[in-house]
């Protein structure tokens, strides 16, 4: 018998919750069945495993990272896009930092393909259009702002930048402005 009021959006939900609490790796069926004071397989009406809640809380931290990045790129291009949307995965970090987690979980192909995550791409891939890349040049700019955006706020939350001057802020702009140049003077083959 299903609980009342206990749903897959809510149970979710809890697990995103969780895991800005105590991070995405130990958010477990066990964990969130005593959030909600039920027995385990009282969840398993709404996911199937431990695998299936983290990629139902992966696709829903893609879902309001996209959604929140369309936001602040609205009316944006150039250097003033590629800003507002690093702003979006940094802040996003910070604010949730077990969610940002969950964004990086590796999906199913079938999976990925369904995801938010199609939605980040395409919105990266807008932005160097400002940049005049092509082809297999956008595909290494996106992987190059990708790993930029997420090496950054890995090594800032984990502390990497709290010994040494300047504070990690006017690093990380300071950072924008290099890629900014960077995109607009791409060496070209």
């Amino acid at each position: 018998m299903v609980r009342a009021g206990l749903t897959t959006e809510r149970l979710v939900r809890a697990g995103a919750e969780l895991a800005d609490e105590i991070g995405f790796d130990q958010v477990t069926p066990s964990e969130l069945a005593r959030r909600f004071d039920v027995k385990v397989a009282s969840l398993y009406s709404h996911v199937k495993n431990a695998h299936d809640l983290r990629t139902k809380i992966a696709l829903r931290a893609l879902e309001e990272l996209a959604d929140r990045a369309a936001a602040a790129l609205a009316g944006r291009a150039g250097r003033d896009a590629l800003v507002a949307f690093a702003g979006v995965y940094r802040d996003y970090a910070r604010e949730h930092p077990g969610r940002y987690a969950a964004a990086q979980l590796r999906l199913d192909p079938e999976t990925a393909a369904a995801s938010a995550g199609v939605r980040h791409a395409q919105m990266m891939r807008a932005i160097l259009r400002g940049y005049d890349l092509a082809g297999p040049d956008e595909t290494h700019a996106v992987r190059l702002l990708g790993s930029f955006f997420h090496g950054f706020v890995a090594l800032e939350a984990q502390g990497g930048f709290d010994h040494s001057s300047p504070a990690a802020p006017e690093s990380w702009a300071r950072l924008l402005d290099v890629l900014d140049s960077l995109l607009h003077d791409w060496p070209r083959p």
